[in-house]
C-alpha cells in the first residue's frame, strides 16, 4: 500500500508546488514592475522595460522636493496610529462587556452588529456625511478617524469576544474570590492572555486607514489633509497628471510601515488569525 501510494503522493505535491510558483509570480510581477517603473527614468510606464537599465532615485527626490508627499505621508499616519489606538480600545472593553457581563438588550445588540457587518460600508456614505457635517468634522482628520474608529467595532467586537468566551471561567472566578475587581480583571488576568488576537485587530485598524481611498475622499477636502491615498491618485488623474513613475515611487514608500510591523508583529499575528478563526 505504501509502495503504490508514493507516486500519488508525489503528483500531489508537484502540483502544489507549481500552483505556490504560479501564485508567486502573479503576486510578485506587478510589484516587480512598480520598482522599475520606480527607478527607470521619466513619466510613463510604457518606457519600462522588464530588464532594468539607466536607474534612478531622481523619482523619489521629486517626491519630497515638487509634491507634498511628507504631509500626505504625516496625515496618513497621524488617521493610522489614532485610529489603531483608538479603535482597538473600543473595540476591546466592548467585547469585555458582551463576554463577561449580562444586561437587557445585549443579545439584540450582538445580532445588529452581526447583521451590520452584511453590508458594505460605502452604503452608509451620504449618512456619514451629512453627520460629519452636522458636527463640523468635514475636511478634518478626527473626523475621519471617528468614521474608521465606529466601523470597526462590529466586526472587532464579535472576534475579541470570541477569544474571551473561550478563556478559562475558571481564572476570572478565582481573581473574583480574592476581591479584584472587573477592571482589575480586564487589565491583569484578560489582557495578557489576550495578547495575540489584540495586536491582530490592532494591526487591522491600522492597515484600513493606511489603505483607505473611499473615505478618505469623501471626508477631505483641502490639500494640507489629504491622505497618501489620495495625494497620490491625484498625480495619476486628469489629462496633466502623468507621473507614473513618481506615484510608482511613492507607492513603494506607503509599504514601508505595514511590511515593518508584520515583520515586527509576524508571531502575534499568526496566533492572533488561528485564535480567531479556532475561538471567533
Amino acid at each position: 500500500m505504501q509502495a503504490g501510494s508514493r507516486p500519488g503522493d508525489r503528483l500531489a505535491a508537484i502540483v502544489i508546488y507549481l500552483i505556490l510558483i504560479l501564485t508567486a509570480i502573479v503576486v510578485i510581477y506587478p510589484l516587480y514592475w512598480v520598482v522599475l517603473g520606480a527607478l527607470n527614468p521619466g513619466s510613463s510606464l510604457f518606457r519600462t522595460s522588464i530588464l532594468p537599465t539607466g536607474l534612478t532615485l531622481d523619482h523619489f527626490r521629486e517626491l519630497f522636493t515638487e509634491t507634498d508627499y511628507l504631509l500626505w505621508y504625516r496625515n496618513t499616519l497621524f488617521v493610522a496610529v489614532m485610529n489603531m489606538i483608538l479603535s482597538t480600545v473600543l473595540v476591546v472593553t466592548a467585547a469585555y462587556a458582551f463576554s463577561q457581563f449580562r444586561f437587557p438588550g445585549r443579545r439584540q445588540t450582538l445580532m445588529a452588529m452581526l447583521v451590520l457587518q452584511i453590508f458594505p460600508s460605502f452604503m452608509g456614505m451620504i449618512a456619514i456625511y451629512i453627520l460629519l457635517l452636522q458636527l463640523n468634522l468635514l475636511d478634518n482628520l478626527w473626523g475621519l478617524i471617528l468614521v474608521y474608529a465606529g466601523g470597526s467595532i462590529p466586526y472587532g467586537a464579535w472576534l475579541v469576544k470570541g477569544y474571551f468566551d473561550a478563556q478559562p471561567r475558571s481564572l476570572v472566578e478565582a481573581a473574583k474570590i480574592d476581591g479584584a475587581s472587573n477592571f482589575t480583571i480586564f487589565r491583569k488576568v484578560m489582557m495578557p492572555l489576550s495578547v495575540p488576537i489584540l495586536t491582530f485587530v490592532a494591526v487591522n485598524n491600522f492597515i484600513g486607514p493606511w489603505m483607505d481611498f473611499i473615505f478618505a475622499r469623501l471626508v477631505l477636502r483641502s490639500s494640507s489633509k489629504y491622505t497618501l491615498a489620495i495625494g497620490l491618485f491625484n498625480m495619476v488623474t486628469g489629462r496633466s497628471n502623468t507621473d507614473f513613475t513618481k506615484f510608482a515611487a511613492g507607492a513603494l514608500l506607503v509599504a514601508i510601515p505595514v511590511t515593518l510591523l508584520f515583520l515586527l508583529l509576524q508571531k502575534y499575528i499568526i496566533e492572533g488569525l488561528k485564535a480567531g478563526a479556532n475561538k471567533g
